[in-house]
């Protein structure tokens, strides 16, 4: 890896409100437990985990002028992110994601706030083109509007940039379906890789083979993320699994960010495939262990002495 390289991280910056039951939840009543506020949106996740790797991040986004925003913008200067390009914009809010986990951290139920992102516009990204142009690495989430994915795109191809994406949700990963012959990287959990690939994901070997569809389709690496079984994943000259790190979950909220990151740190210091997936293997189970979206003592050296060997 060069000694600086630059990644472009482009897509929401919310505010994470997250309420862990300390009992089995009943719909209608409340229970006791634990609330929790932190940054999160996954393309800020991603930019923190890659600042904390020591990659130089610049996140491209956009928030309201309101309380939320300015914490997201402090939290993101003391993470290293830089956040010289995020636009403010007045009278409308940031974005926000609540949810309710359950005893495991598993979600029960989740809602986001993403309206705020109508305005990173092909316009926005016209106007941070020149940085773009000289990343190394672009990474979009699919909160990122269709029509300004298509500017990224027109940038990054016009100067031979490798893009990764990262799908977010089932109901957004669609919008990546006409922009995959243009990805060097995607990061789909089994029920994004469904939409994506139109392949039935239920297991490891399913996941290889809707990973080689999305090959297929253009995409130069899929990696399919099933939680407890690991990681599947293919290229034009190879295809394989690799297994989860067992530990105790604490909260999955942004493991799979974590997992693109560290995916992307691998690809960017010229690993092989099975070991940059290694990499975000562990970058997302020092996630799991932490109540924070983003691992705040997430390093490279915490990152080394968790992989598999």
């Amino acid at each position: 890896m060069k000694d600086n390289p630059t990644v472009v991280v482009v897509g929401a910056a919310a505010l994470d409100t997250k309420g862990m039951a300390s009992s089995t939840p009943i719909y209608g009543i409340a229970v006791p437990g634990k609330i929790k506020v932190s940054p999160g949106g996954v393309a800020r996740n991603i930019a923190e985990n890659l600042a904390r790797l020591g990659v130089h991040s610049i996140l491209l986004t956009v928030i309201g002028s309101d309380h939320a925003g300015k914490q997201i913008v402090e939290q993101a200067k003391e993470s290293g992110i830089d956040i010289s390009r995020v636009e403010i914009i007045k009278g409308e809010r940031t974005a926000s994601y609540m949810a309710i986990l359950d005893q495991d951290g598993a979600p029960l139920a989740s809602v986001y706030d993403m309206k705020i992102m109508e305005h990173l516009t092909p316009q926005y990204i016209r106007r941070n083109r020149r940085l773009i142009a000289k990343a190394d690495m672009v990474i979009i989430d699919a909160n990122v509007p269709p029509e300004s994915i298509e500017e990224i795109l027109a940038i990054t191809s016009k100067h031979s940039i490798p893009v990764c994406a990262d799908p977010t949700s089932s109901d957004l990963a669609g919008r990546l379906i006409p922009f995959l012959s243009d990805l060097y990287l995607v990061t789909p959990n089994e029920a994004e890789a469904e939409i994506l690939s139109g392949k039935r994901v239920e297991g490891r070997e399913s996941a290889i083979l809707a990973a080689k569809e999305l090959v297929a389709r253009g995409v130069k690496i899929a990696v399919i993320t099933m939680a407890e079984m690991g990681v599947s994943y293919a290229t034009a000259s190879a295809s394989g699994h690799v297994p989860a790190i067992k530990v105790d979950v604490v909260d999955f909220t942004g493991a799979g960010d974590a997992l693109t990151a560290g995916t992307a740190f691998g690809l960017l210091s010229d690993f092989p495939i099975d070991e940059a997936i290694r990499i975000g293997v562990a970058a997302a189970t020092l996630t799991l262990r932490c109540e924070e979206t983003v691992c705040p003592d997430i390093s490279l050296e915490k990152v080394y002495e968790g992989l598999i060997i």
